[in-house]
Parts: structure tokens; C-alpha cells; sequence
């Protein structure tokens, strides 16, 4: 069931079943008011049982740096917004991993990894991966990180 994300009242549908639903849910809707307030684009997840293409192709592009994800994926989502291609997965253990591909134009093109308030670093980022800290008033403490994707996917 395809879920339009509220940023005024933050529900944790769809994450019920991570440790940290609440911060993730803060985290989820923090994405959402960012793409409204930016591009006036209503953020929207499925269950990732119905976007598994969509994790599929995160997963091709993590697999650049030989990173697997160990969590189990709740919600994904795919959509375009001018000419970025996004990407969001949200993970069990409070992991939201997001790819933004330029399709034409300058050739901007990252993953971007945030942890929800309350996670430990996943072990198959530690090592790879020093994570800043930012406050957020949905999120509480979001710490994230990046990489520049190379190849074409």
C-alpha cells in the first residue's frame, strides 16, 4: 500500500517493527519536508516487497564499494524530480540509504547513508565510513555520510 509520508503529524507506518521506529519515522518524515519544501513533491514509500527493483538498484550501486546491507528493507521509493533520479530504502535496523543519480546535465550522482537517532553504525559501514552529526527537529541527532558513485547505473 503506497503510503504519502506526513511531515506535520509523524507516524511510524510501515516501520513498526524496527527498534527504533519512532526516530526512523522522524528521520522518513524529515526526507518528506525536505522534497516538499523543495520541490513541491509528495514523498511517498511502498513496502519493499512491491519495490524491489528499486532495491535491487541500490544494491547494484552499493556493490561498487562491496557493501551489503544486512538489515532487512521495510519501505522503498523511486521517483524524479527535474532531472534527479531518487532512491530511498529504509531499513529495519534504522538505516535510510538514499541515491541521487543526474540523468542529464552536470553528472551529480551519490548514495547517502543516515542513521537513525538511537542506531548503532552497521558493521558493514563502520570501518568504510565516518559519520557527521546534524540536528533535526522530526529526526532528533541524524548522523549520515556519503560516497560518489562512479560507475553508470
Amino acid at each position: 500500500m503506497t503510503y504519502a509520508v506526513d511531515f506535520k503529524t509523524v507516524s511510524t507506518v510501515g516501520l513498526e517493527s524496527s527498534p527504533v521506529a519512532d526516530a526512523l519515522a522522524g528521520l522518513r518524515a524529515n526526507e518528506a519536508r525536505y522534497f516538499k519544501n523543495k520541490y513541491d513533491h509528495v514523498f511517498t514509500v511502498e513496502p519493499a516487497s512491491k519495490e524491489k527493483s528499486t532495491i535491487e538498484w541500490v544494491n547494484r550501486i552499493l556493490a561498487e564499494r562491496d557493501i551489503v546491507i544486512a538489515s532487512k528493507p521495510l519501505e522503498a521509493t523511486a521517483f524524479q524530480v527535474e532531472n534527479i533520479r531518487m532512491a530511498y530504502v529504509f531499513y529495519e535496523n534504522g538505516l535510510s540509504i538514499n541515491v541521487m543519480y543526474t540523468i542529464d546535465g552536470d553528472m551529480k550522482r551519490a548514495v547517502g547513508f543516515k542513521l537513525s537517532d538511537g542506531m548503532e553504525v552497521p558493521s558493514e559501514l563502520a570501518s568504510k565510513f565516518k559519520f557527521a552529526r546534524q540536528k533535526s527537529k522530526l529526526a532528533g541527532t541524524i548522523r549520515g555520510s556519503y560516497f560518489v558513485i562512479k560507475g553508470e547505473y
